[in-house]
């Protein structure tokens, strides 16, 4: 049996100067895997910054045939809406996967999660890269991001009724029958477009595991960490709702419970 397939989407946004050594090294790592593609979604950056990100991924592209031409979209949709752009391109694969831009997940990671997901007779669990581990230096971050992750956390977990440690880490690999099940009902591109994916995986009956992976925190994010949380947190509240009324649009199975 051929490996099951793999599209991996790397969603962007003025990411060119910390992209570069992380696609390389992506690139390295699955070349001689099999079955597995890999495509860069440039999230409505201005022309400049465009430009910037061609001339990083050409010469990959020209060097490792796996690595798709890059996708750009002619405006930001948020981060949620780049990854299912992506995802969008790919309607036969096994697997639907996004990891992000800054190497924070790094290559190996992605690598092992790639193959812990073949280890699937046939794709039924998605696999949420988590950083709920934080024992000796596993997980790099600054104290007040790992005090609000762990908040979060606490919050999604508690008000959609999901046992989740770690719904935003930037690594997960999704059955694609699953989230064509669910597709048209997503409706969050924010940041927050992690919590919305799980609910609806969630609620159409597809398992999820976390994983725990080693993470390092790099400098450069576009992440506010006040005001983002607020949004985020008013998003969890948006999908909590949605998911009382009935899902408005997810393919919805038993597991409405919250």
């Amino acid at each position: 049996m051929p490996p099951a397939t793999v599209h991996l989407v790397i969603p962007c946004y003025q990411e060119s100067g910390r992209i570069g050594p992380f696609l390389n090294e992506l690139c390295e790592v699955t070349r001689d895997l099999g079955g597995v593609t890999i495509q860069v979604v440039e999230d409505g950056s201005d022309a400049a910054e465009a430009a910037r990100m061609r001339d990083i991924i050409a010469p990959l592209c020209a060097r490792h045939a796996h690595l798709r031409p890059a996708l750009f979209l002619p405006q930001n949709r948020g981060k949620g809406g780049a990854v299912y752009a992506g995802w969008d391109t790919a309607p036969d694969v096994d697997w639907l996967a996004f990891v992000d831009a800054d190497g924070s997940c790094s290559a190996a990671e992605v690598l092992n999660l790639i193959r812990k997901a073949r280890l699937q007779p046939t794709p039924q669990t998605a696999l949420f890269a988590s950083r709920w581990d934080q024992t000796g230096d596993k997980v790099r971050r600054q104290w007040k991001r790992r005090l609000m992750g762990r908040i979060f956390g606490t919050l999604v977990s508690t008000l959609l009724n999901i046992s989740i440690h770690d719904s935003q880490c930037g690594l997960k690999l999704i059955p694609r029958t699953a989230y064509q099940r669910i597709a048209p009902g997503l409706r969050i591109h924010g940041f927050a477009f992690d919590v919305e994916l799980l609910a609806a995986l969630h609620d159409s009956g597809c398992d999820f595991e976390e994983v725990s992976i080693a993470w390092h925190e790099t400098p450069g994010g576009h992440v506010h960490l006040v005001r983002d949380s607020v949004r985020m947190a008013r998003d969890v509240l948006a999908v909590r709702s949605r998911r009382k009324s009935g899902g408005q649009g997810w393919s919805s199975g038993s597991r409405l419970d919250a």
